[in-house]
C-alpha cells in the first residue's frame, strides 16, 4: 500500500476504493473530495483491518449520515439479538454504527459487527476499560487505556 490514511492517500493523488464509494454517493468532484481530505475538513474513517469499510465520508461537503447506537450491557447481553440490529441497521441503509458495549463479550461483539458490516464503525474503549477494569476507570494507567484502544483499532473499528 502506498499510503497509511486516507488523508495521506490524498495528499498523494491517490484514488482508493473508499474515496471512489465516496464519489459515487455525495456530491463532490475528485479535486474537491482529495483537497477536503488533504486538509482534514472531510475524513472518511475507514481503518486498514476493516477489510470490507465502504467508505463513507463526513465533514465539508458530504450529506448528514444516519447512525445507530447499540451494544451489548448487563441488562441486555445477547450478542445474537445485537448481531439482527446491525443487519437490519444495513438493510435500511444507515451510515454507521456505534457500539456502545459495557458488558459482557464486547470483542466477540466487535470483531462480528467488522465481519459484516461495510459502514464506518465506532466505539468508546472507556467503556470497555472500565468492564475490562471492574468498573474503576479512574485507576486506570495511560498504558491501559491505550492497549485497550489498540484492540478496538487490531479489530477493525474505524473511529
Amino acid at each position: 500500500m502506498q499510503y497509511t490514511t486516507q488523508m495521506d492517500a490524498a495528499k498523494k493523488g491517490i484514488i482508493t476504493k473508499q474515496m471512489e464509494n465516496v464519489l459515487k454517493n455525495e456530491d463532490l468532484s475528485r479535486e474537491k473530495l482529495l483537497q477536503n481530505l488533504a486538509s482534514g475538513q472531510l475524513v472518511i474513517p475507514a481503518n486498514k483491518n476493516h477489510k470490507n469499510a465502504a467508505g463513507i465520508a463526513v465533514g465539508k461537503g458530504a450529506s448528514t449520515k444516519i447512525n445507530v447506537n447499540l451494544g451489548v450491557s448487563e441488562d441486555c447481553s445477547n450478542i445474537d439479538m445485537e448481531i439482527k440490529k446491525v443487519e437490519k441497521s444495513l438493510e435500511y441503509k444507515t451510515d454507521a454504527i456505534m457500539d456502545l458495549s459495557t458488558y459482557g463479550a464486547t470483542q466477540k461483539f466487535r470483531q462480528k459487527m467488522v465481519e459484516i458490516s461495510p459502514v464506518m464503525l465506532g466505539t468508546v474503549p472507556m467503556y470497555d476499560a472500565a468492564r475490562l477494569y471492574d468498573g474503576d476507570a479512574y485507576k486506570l494507567s495511560v498504558d491501559e487505556i491505550f492497549d485497550i484502544v489498540k484492540t478496538h483499532a487490531e479489530d477493525g473499528i474505524d473511529s
